[in-house]
């Protein structure tokens, strides 16, 4: 039962606010409360802290930025909240998009000058979607740095984490209002921890078979990247609350996952001019309409495959992450040559990829016409030597959820605010509309971090009444 009667309750230590889940989100949101001055207890099921956020390159998308203006880069939240809602066609709450544009930057630069967050921004491509530079991560670009800077912050500040807690009970009386948290130990003990006010942190329904089934049906067979402890735990708490939800339908997939690995391929090789080509060589959409997408796309190509076809000028930029590296590393990433060469590691025909190649150079000359839509014109053509990745369409983390105003409030159907109960990241409901194709890079871990903001700072008013 994941939700019982606060008369059930006998908790055995009491704390301001409960945080549940020690991803990027959580420890947003932690490190909020902190800073305002309220005790926080975060609740981890996991051994060790790691969830989507480790699983991600670590990138955090921000306007107005300290780290933006160093480098010349003209931004705004305004801007940031357009370029959300185009990618969603509308289709994402305004109010919702709007604050979390608005307060993107100034998180950023809080936990960079106050955290002490070592995190720089992304150059040498711009992610498809957006009118401006503005990823910020770990100078690794991977999302297990990322959550071990978090980590550290959180142990400077001397903030409670308590690890191999799996919360599977809240207690709450008949307003709706949670009094209490129930986690169960290893050794199979439960805890209760009083509290004033829980911040739901602990992502989607990715890892749960049978609510991507229900909700997202495309994705059923597709392989899962994401996070096993993803099983829909905070859908299922705030709905029994009489929260409502919004957007189930909505997922971070990825159409560049390289076999037998389970890490996206950066989409930098694709944005500066690489493609994909099916088993028969032949391109089979645009490639810039998004990653996310792209996923569904790959996996109706014959095999459920296809292959990054990029040079080295492309791999440059893609050089900086370390996932990349590592697929170089263990031979995901084949090189080429020439045409021929080309051809032979991949296994495609050379007759077709010849064709596709001249095609490609064709549109980016403006002397042809991509039939699916793609601008090649800023593109320079593709040259030996070749890149080539096999690989196939992924779901990564689900992006519907709870429905959250912009103080990250969850709220009922009626759009009131349920009394204390907050949710960021993959608890609630993101900024990418009902579908796959509404997602904008970064998107996953920009809903996890400002939301996780937001949701601190409003447990912290909770708390002081």
């Amino acid at each position: 039962m994941p939700v019982r009667p606060a008369s059930e309750a006998r908790p055995e230590i009491h704390v301001p606010v409960v945080v549940i889940g020690a991803g990027a989100c959580g420890l947003t949101a932690a490190l909020t409360l902190h800073g305002q001055g309220t005790e926080v207890l975060v609740l981890e099921r996991d051994p060790r802290p790691a969830g989507s956020t480790s699983l991600s390159a670590g990138l955090i998308p921000a306007a107005g930025t300290r780290l933006q203006r160093d480098k010349g880069i003209e931004d705004d939240p305004d801007l940031f909240a357009s370029d959300l809602a185009a990618k969603a066609h509308g289709e994402n709450d305004p109010e919702v998009v709007r604050a979390v544009a608005h307060a993107s930057g100034p998180t950023i630069d809080w936990l960079v000058g106050e955290q002490g967050l070592d995190l720089h921004l992304v150059e040498g491509f711009t992610y498809p979607g957006h009118s401006r530079l503005r990823m910020h991560g770990p100078k690794t670009q991977t999302g297990a740095d990322l959550e071990a800077m978090l980590l550290a912050a959180a142990e400077r500040a001397g903030i409670d984490i308590l690890t191999g807690a799996s919360v599977e009970d809240l207690f709450a009386d008949e307003s709706g209002r949670v009094v209490a948290v129930g986690a169960r130990r290893p050794d199979g003990a439960e805890e209760i921890v009083g509290c004033e006010a829980v911040v739901l942190a602990c992502n989607g329904f990715g890892g749960n078979p049978d609510l991507v089934r229900r909700h997202i049906p495309e994705m059923a067979e597709a392989e899962y990247c994401g996070h096993t402890s993803n099983t829909g735990d905070a859908l299922a708490w705030g709905q029994a609350l009489g929260a409502a939800a919004a957007d189930l339908g909505s997922y971070q997939g990825h159409g560049s996952v390289p076999r037998p690995h389970s890490a996206p391929l950066t989409w930098a090789v694709i944005t500066l001019g690489g493609f994909q080509v099916n088993a028969e060589g032949l391109r089979f959409a645009n490639e810039m309409r998004g990653y996310s997408e792209h996923a569904g796309e790959v996996l109706k190509q014959p095999g459920r495959f296809a292959w990054d076809i990029y040079d080295a000028r492309c791999e440059a930029p893609a050089l900086a992450f370390h996932d990349y590296r590592e697929f170089k590393r263990l031979g995901a990433i084949k090189e080429a040559g020439s045409l021929s060469e080309l051809a032979a590691v991949t296994g495609l025909p050379e007759a077709a990829l010849a064709a596709t190649l001249a095609e490609v150079k064709r549109c980016g000359t403006g002397a042809g016409t991509d039939p699916f839509g793609r601008d090649f014109t800023a593109c320079r053509p593709l040259a030996p030597p070749y890149r080539a990745a096999k690989v196939t369409g992924a779901l990564f983390h689900t992006q519907g959820g709870l429905a959250v105003d912009s103080r990250a409030r969850v709220l009922r159907p009626d759009g009131s605010a349920l009394p204390n109960l907050l949710a960021g990241g993959g608890a609630a409901r993101g900024l990418s509309g009902p579908s796959a194709w509404g997602y904008l890079s970064g998107n996953g871990l920009l809903s996890a971090v400002v939301l996780g903001r937001l949701a601190g700072l409003s447990a912290a008013r909770l708390v002081r009444g």
